[in-house]
């Protein structure tokens, strides 16, 4: 495990901020239904999940988006185990883990293997296959051997983390994008949007969560 720890932040609404970067780690409106919005409907899921299904994600932070996409899995008709493999530079320290995640009870039956695992770098359960790669997503990702059929794009805000969305790395999100993948993040920064078509993906803009105007979601262009 990378030893760096996220350093955070609490918000008087109880919201974890981190400190590196002085982002929030999700919506205070919703974290939950953000992530249901932005990274499950922004990438037509749970319709698209069958056997073997790949998430990448660029991000862990607390584990949210982790437990709302296998939340989404167990829900469906899907054969076998979620695949679900995470960059993140920064883990956040257990008890702040479990404290993010007690915001939503109806998640603990998920996040306890998750928590009771913690800190980890696999976890293998009949219905999720997870992993953890630790360290900068610069280097981590061009050397990783997968290919993901969904990206959850879910860095730091580009402003206060642009190294998350540089051409180089959303150049490998492609790479490492199986035929007809797909993406979605809540940002729909016009340099985020051009790298990402760039990268071979056909990028829209659609409608964006809570006071967000817009996000941007892509298919992989295999033409």
């Amino acid at each position: 495990m990378d030893p760096r720890t996220a350093a955070l932040i609490w918000q008087d609404d109880g919201t974890p901020r981190s400190a590196q970067f002085d982002d929030p780690y999700f919506s205070a409106e919703g974290g939950l239904n953000e992530s249901q919005h932005v990274f499950l409907t922004g990438n037509n899921l749970p319709a698209r999940f069958t056997k073997g299904f790949h998430i990448a994600e660029l991000g862990f932070g607390t584990g949210l988006n982790m437990l709302a996409a296998w939340r989404g899995w167990q829900q469906s008709d899907a054969e076998g185990p979620l695949h679900f493999t995470s960059f993140e530079a920064f883990p956040l320290a257990l008890p702040d883990m479990e404290k993010a995640l007690s915001h939503w009870p109806e998640l603990a039956p998920l996040a306890a293997p998750l928590l009771a695992a913690w800190p980890c770098t696999t976890l293998r359960l009949p219905s999720l296959h997870f992993e953890l790669i630790t360290g900068d997503a610069r280097t981590t990702l061009p050397a990783w051997h997968g290919k993901a059929n969904a990206w959850f794009l879910d860095g730091f805000s580009p402003s206060k983390n642009p190294e998350m969305w540089s051409e180089n790395l959303m150049h490998a999100v492609g790479q490492h994008t199986a035929p007809k993948g797909s993406f979605a993040t809540y940002t729909a920064a016009g340099h985020v949007r051009r790298t990402l078509a760039a990268a071979g993906f056909s990028v829209t803009r659609a409608q964006g969560f809570g006071r967000k105007r817009h996000m941007s979601i892509g298919q992989f262009d295999t033409a």
